[in-house]
């Protein structure tokens, strides 16, 4: 099964405000593995970045004015996630910014798979944090180089909640079920020679 971990950073926090996408990251994943594919752009948004955006990414209008523009990395982005669930940390933002982008190049909407992470999160842990930092934090996972906000870097913390979240981590040595197996073990040969004593 192939999904796309997917992140976006934008110019502000509201479409009605006509707010653009200024970069798009996604990692694919099939089985929950990493394929090593990634789709990755900075854009030009063709207005300006608030502060309060660029207090959050960095992404200043000048690093901003020489990329590409939403229409010319669509059809290879629509290639990237075709036939693709895609797990997005509070979808409704990312998916608002996404559709409003291809209603600006009077394209479909995106009707792929969603699985919304913080939908997970708020269900499994109700009433508590559940921001990417937060969820880092609950599964001890490394963050320190989220100075900032970036869409490839948050995709790979995203990557590890995921896994957390739905319980597909890799397994680990059951250190209490080896004891009582052990414990097993050293009773039968008690009970077969006296003279030997567990230790």
């Amino acid at each position: 099964m192939l999904e796309v971990i997917l992140d976006t950073e934008t110019t502000g926090l509201s479409i009605i405000e006509k707010h653009r996408i200024v970069e798009i990251g996604c990692i694919e994943l099939e089985n929950q593995i990493p394929t090593n594919k990634i789709f990755h752009e900075y854009l030009n948004p063709q207005r300006s970045v608030s502060e309060d955006a660029y207090k959050i990414h960095g992404y200043s209008d000048d690093f901003l004015s020489d990329k590409k523009t939403f229409s010319e990395i669509a059809e290879s982005f629509l290639k990237f996630i075709e036939d693709k669930k895609i797990i997005i940390h509070n979808a409704a933002f990312d998916l608002s910014f996404l559709n409003y982008e291809f209603r600006l190049i009077n394209q479909k909407a995106i009707n792929n798979n969603i699985i919304d992470t913080l939908e997970i999160a708020r269900q499994k842990y109700p009433g508590s944090q559940n921001s990417l930092d937060a969820l880092c934090k609950r599964f001890n996972i490394d963050n320190s180089k989220r100075a900032k906000h970036n869409a490839l870097i948050d995709c790979q913390l995203l990557k590890e909640i995921y896994i957390n979240l739905i319980d597909q981590k890799e397994p680990k040595l059951n250190l209490e079920s080896a004891e009582v197996t052990d414990l097993k073990f050293n009773d039968s040969h008690i009970k077969k020679n006296n003279n030997l004593r567990k230790i």
